[in-house]
């Protein structure tokens, strides 16, 4: 179970999942992979097509972790009902809404008036509704996604929301949020990834960075305490591949190579 593997400070290991077909999924199974990330916030994607894709990871072993596309609770609960194992809510800058995502997914089916007063600490659950509870929950993640400087600065009270399990990092937008626009080798975003990473560790939470570029970056923030691995996805690696081997094709047929293209850049 992939809660169990993260509460025993085991590393996890997973990659985007968009291309909604079966075959695209075994791919991912002979990859020994702990979950998928479906990213329903910049990909096309239903209720009932995202249904589609939890179960056909759950069917093969993998766990279907669901971006949502905005921090709404609603749009948390029906991500659960389609089989997520894991909720990201993109773009937490609050205690409040990481509150409100918990309250989604560690509460249901509770709702209104009185899902409100026992997130916000106003009520307690009976025993009786504690357990019912903690057993519907036994086996869900709540994730939040840290990208920008404002979350930054309301992460210690992010991080202390009763229920949160894990934080993504998201490079790309924190990039931009500092003004470094996709220099990931800036040292002031060194900084303040290094920061994120060990007040998450600290609150025992645990942590990745999605990264669709090489796997050396993967391995260096796993040094500095990160303890998700979460490596590009379907899209970036067939591109990246592609670009690749063409290259080398092209250089060997002695045709012009200077059609090829950095794929460092590739990102979601």
């Amino acid at each position: 179970m992939l809660k169990e593997k993260i509460k025993a400070g085991q590393l996890i290991y997973g990659t985007g999942y968009t291309a909604l077909t079966h075959a695209w999924a075994s791919s991912l199974k002979k990859a020994d992979l702990d979950f998928a990330f479906i990213d329903t916030e910049h990909i096309s994607m239903n209720r009932a097509e995202m249904a589609r894709a939890c179960e056909t990871l759950k069917a093969i072993g993998i766990a279907p972790i669901v971006r949502i596309s905005y921090a709404d609770p609603n749009l948390a609960s029906m991500a659960v009902d389609a089989g997520a194992i894991g909720i990201v809510a993109p773009y937490i800058e609050s205690d409040d809404e990481a509150r409100q995502l918990v309250g989604a997914v560690k509460y249901k089916p509770l709702k209104g008036y009185t899902l409100n007063q026992l997130i916000n600490g106003k009520e307690k659950p009976s025993e009786k509704l504690k357990t019912y509870l903690d057993k519907l929950s036994e086996d869900l993640l709540c994730i939040a996604n840290i990208e920008s400087v404002k979350a930054m600065e309301n992460l210690d009270s992010i991080l202390s929301v009763e229920g949160l399990d894990a934080v993504f990092i998201g490079p790309h937008d924190l990039s931009v949020s500092l003004g470094l626009p996709e220099e990931y080798d800036n040292p002031l975003f060194e900084s303040a990834v290094k920061e994120i990473i060990q007040k998450t560790r600290k609150k025992g939470l645990a942590i990745g960075i999605h990264f669709s570029q090489s796997p050396e970056r993967q391995i260096k923030w796993v040094k500095e305490g990160a303890n998700i691995i979460l490596h590009s996805f379907d899209i970036a690696l067939f591109t990246q591949k592609l670009i690749q081997d063409l290259h080398v094709i092209r250089q060997g047929t002695g045709d012009d190579t200077s059609k090829s293209i950095n794929n460092e850049n590739i990102i979601i």
